[in-house]
């Protein structure tokens, strides 16, 4: 990492504060003198405070004491310390110590995630600083390691866990690395028994579930037995986030679970350019971050990973089964599962689904392809902000469309940066065949107008062709369309009444064919696919929701002649 001492400012990642903005931060903290050598917060820490440099010199070392020592950054006065893991609430990916003798502020975590939340322009700054002091560290690889085989199937999900999440970690290759095998016999893991993960600090865990990763990195405890709650929300992409951020913010008691991240596909998106008021575009991991502070602020609880397995009716409400059979039960439910990613049907495709065939276009993807050809297909804008931003670090993109004509199901803008890129655009164009010696190396693809075919160099494949509900966990309890899609409204049936003619009420907009149980987002027939979309349909679930217990407390006093 460059030294922000002697380096322009990286994007706002280290900001010096000003006189006014420190007299703030003071009234919440206390000066300490800190001697040079001293250790401020050890790397592999459950947690720790928020430091600012009065005094002195600071520097982030990662493997502090042992001889891989590396200093990552130096911070003199007027720099605060610190990244995401502070507001996460997650293990400390790096040591912090004095370089130099000097002063520090100390201010207490749970103070400083107040400040964010509540001061418009030095919580921001500070936010703002750490999100992207956090993709920093993902791109030098700093906080743990993965060590296992590009062709284990849990060494993928490891990663891919930890690339979804946004979690700083380095990939320890057993085919690629020379210091691989030494490394696990100083550990003393065969390699049988690998992937293997070392946490900041030291620990060992040998092929964790993602469960046990997560709770030992801090990411969320463990979600509580038997919970009850007003509003249960499945599913934490940008429906289920917005629903979470309203809902608690007008005091109902809410709990958010997703199977694998926050942020849900959007999550994944390298740019999104036209969510309204960001004009330069915000990242999907940046949106989720950002979200995911938002949502907690107000008092949400949000559980990752907490796989959903089941809904059931209750007394009063609904009961969520997880997948460690631990049960969360709510007045009311809103389904934001989303959709997941389709996948190529293609000959010897699926010898590389563990090493070379992705489903998302990451900082972390990226990196791995990086001075390779890649070939990305699909003919939305997923696909082509995936194309734009791999041009960055691959030798060469080609993107796939199947149709002929590039704005079909892309924003014009997109089309137009595409076309003035270095992006080979292939229209009328897919892939046929897969080759290649464990990892892939080639692509036979095909012109569908002419029958032509030709073979293209490939060391991956992004692949963005549509989705596939995530709706299996319902168990075909409720009303869905012929291609799985969750049936709200008038489309969902109308609710059965007494059994006298009109009796019957009709669902509310977002309403499933269950009472009290509503869908937003891509999982819902209909949607637009769109994160506004997504996000406007979370804040209506819960105006919904509030207009569906209203009714509830109505209908009986109507029955019994109570005037309201």
């Amino acid at each position: 990492m460059s030294d922000p001492e002697e380096t322009p400012d990286v994007y706002g990642g280290f900001p010096r504060l000003s006189d006014a903005q420190i007299a703030v931060l003071a009234a919440l903290g206390e000066r300490r003198n800190a001697p040079a050598g001293r250790v401020l917060v050890a790397e592999g820490s459950p947690t720790c405070d928020f430091y600012l440099v009065l005094r002195g010199m600071a520097a982030v070392v990662e493997g502090h004491g042992t001889p891989d020592e590396r200093v990552i950054s130096l911070h003199g006065p007027g720099r605060f310390l610190g990244e995401l893991s502070l507001l996460r609430g997650e293990v400390v990916p790096y040591t912090i110590t004095m370089a130099e003798p000097g002063e520090v502020l100390v201010v207490p975590a749970g103070r400083l995630r107040e400040l964010v939340t509540r001061d418009p322009v030095l919580g921001s700054l500070i936010l703002q600083a750490y999100l992207i002091r956090r993709s920093i560290l993902i791109g030098l690889g700093v906080g743990m390691r993965i060590i296992g085989s590009r062709f284990s199937a849990d060494t993928r999900r490891l990663r891919e866990f930890s690339a979804r999440n946004r979690l700083p970690h380095r990939w320890v290759d057993l085919e690629e690395d020379p210091g691989a095998e030494a490394l696990l016999r100083r550990l003393g893991v065969p390699p049988e028994r690998t992937p293997a993960v070392i946490l900041p600090g030291g620990k060992l865990l040998e092929n964790p579930a993602e469960s046990e990763l997560a709770a030992a990195l801090g990411m969320a405890a463990p979600v509580p037995p038997s919970a009850v709650c007003d509003l249960v929300v499945v599913g934490a992409g940008p429906g289920g986030l917005a629903t979470a951020v309203y809902a608690a913010s007008e005091g109902l008691v809410t709990v958010v679970l997703d199977a694998v991240a926050t942020g849900g596909q959007a999550g994944t998106s390298p740019r999104i350019e036209n969510y309204l008021g960001f004009p330069s575009g915000i990242s999907g991991g940046e949106l989720a971050d950002r979200a995911l502070i938002q949502a907690r602020k107000f008092g949400a609880g949000i559980y990752v990973p907490a796989p959903a397995t089941g809904i059931s009716q209750t007394d009063g409400g609904y009961q969520i089964t997880l997948a460690d059979e631990t049960t969360v039960s709510g007045r009311m439910v809103v389904i934001a599962t989303g959709a997941r990613y389709r996948r190529l049907d293609v000959p010897g495709l699926a010898a590389f689904e563990g090493t070379s065939v992705y489903y998302a276009a990451t900082q972390v993807e990226a990196l791995r392809c990086q001075n390779d050809p890649v070939v990305v297909v699909g003919g939305g804008n997923s696909a082509g902000q995936a194309a734009l931003f791999l041009a960055r670090q691959a030798s060469h993109v080609s993107l796939l469309v199947r149709g002929g004509d590039l704005t079909a199901n892309m924003s014009r803008y997109l089309a137009d940066r595409l076309q003035r890129s270095t992006v080979d655009v292939l229209l009328h164009t897919e892939v046929r065949e897969a080759s290649g010696d464990r990892a892939l190396e080639q692509l036979v693809v095909e012109d569908n107008r002419s029958g032509g075919r030709r073979t293209i160099e490939a060391r991956a494949l992004f692949v963005f062709i549509g989705a596939v509900p995530s709706t299996d966990w319902l168990g075909g309890q409720l009303a869905l369309d012929e291609d799985g899609f969750v049936l709200t409204g008038k489309d969902a049936g109308p609710e059965p009444g007494t059994g006298e003619p009109g009796a019957a009420r009709r669902r509310l907009l977002l309403e499933t064919s269950w009472p009290g149980v509503f869908a937003a987002g891509d999982v819902r027939n209909g949607s637009i696919k769109r994160v506004a979309s997504s996000v406007g349909e979370g804040a209506m679930a819960v105006r919904l929701a509030h207009e569906r217990a209203r009714a509830a407390e109505v209908e009986p006093a109507r029955r019994a002649g109570v005037p309201v």
